[in-house]
């Protein structure tokens, strides 16, 4: 039987030719490697919530750009978004910056109800070349963002530089998120 956390291994069997021409009867060689499949959780299609713990002092160009693309410019400002392969990408790029996990539709509603603000713009400039980033929930338009009070009692006891895992406030908090959130808002 095997265990779920250990990595897949599979066996990969690679034949060279050689292209010598002073040896026109060489044999193929045969050669081995062995790879490591890691396998991670699969998209489920839910809904992923993202908080800016880290500010944007010293940061990569790259994962600043990716912060913006998740419209995350402010430290403590959420956005929800649906679990694909693509969000996946972005949020491993800057999960040194933010914690994130899924969260239940109970938890979305409070936070669209408590924190969510209406937008108030247009939808498209006067050209239709750009249209403006907003979210419909429920008939009504809202800011794609949502801006949180710190959290009480803080996010973890070795602070916002260390992963969920060995006490601090980053990277991936899977269930936990919910309570997180209730606790900013």
């Amino acid at each position: 039987m095997e265990d779920e956390n250990q990595p897949k291994v599979e066996t990969v069997q690679k034949v060279e030719q050689s292209n010598d021409v002073a040896s026109p009867s060489a044999q193929p060689v045969e050669q081995k490697e062995t790879k490591q499949v890691k396998e991670s959780k699969a998209p489920t299609g839910g809904k992923i919530a993202i908080v800016l713990v880290r500010g944007f002092i010293d940061l990569p160009q790259p994962v600043r750009d990716t912060l913006h693309m998740l419209n995350l410019t402010r430290k403590n400002n959420c956005v929800v978004i649906t679990d694909n392969v693509v969000n996946r990408g972005m949020i491993k790029k800057v999960k040194d910056y933010v914690t994130f996990g899924e969260i239940t539709e109970q938890t979305y509603n409070a936070l669209v109800e408590k924190r969510g603000v209406e937008y108030q713009g247009r939808e498209q400039d006067r050209k239709k070349k750009y249209s403006y980033k907003f979210s419909t929930i429920n008939g009504k338009k809202y800011k794609s963002y949502f801006r949180l009070n710190p959290p009480r009692k803080g996010f973890g006891r070795k602070g916002i530089k260390m992963a969920f895992k060995v006490g601090g406030a980053l990277g991936n908090r899977g269930e936990k998120m919910n309570d997180l959130i209730e606790r900013m808002l």
